[in-house]
């Protein structure tokens, strides 16, 4: 969940709209993204009052879970669409 979450943070550059977006508080999401980074020994996205951003660090873990949570969400997919059919 963690990193998934991390891709939505990156993606929508605000703890708000992510939160808002992954229907938790911003305040469990901000704690979430803050033990993240602190289980990977690396600062992942830069806070300032008013946006956030990847790190390069951050962006380098991105160009990793992007193409393997867009290969999950196409498994997925296809799985539907076997158990939709008898």
């Amino acid at each position: 969940m963690d990193l998934s979450a991390f891709t939505v943070v990156a993606a929508e550059g605000s703890f708000t709209r992510a939160a808002i977006k992954l229907g938790m508080s911003q305040s469990a999401l901000s704690h979430a993204m803050k033990a993240l980074e602190q289980r990977l020994g690396v600062r992942l996205l830069s806070r300032t009052t008013r946006s956030v951003a990847a790190t390069e660090a951050g962006e380098e873990l991105l160009k990793t879970l992007r193409p393997a949570f867009e290969g999950i969400d196409a498994g997925l997919a296809q799985l539907g669409r076997r158990s939709a059919s008898p």
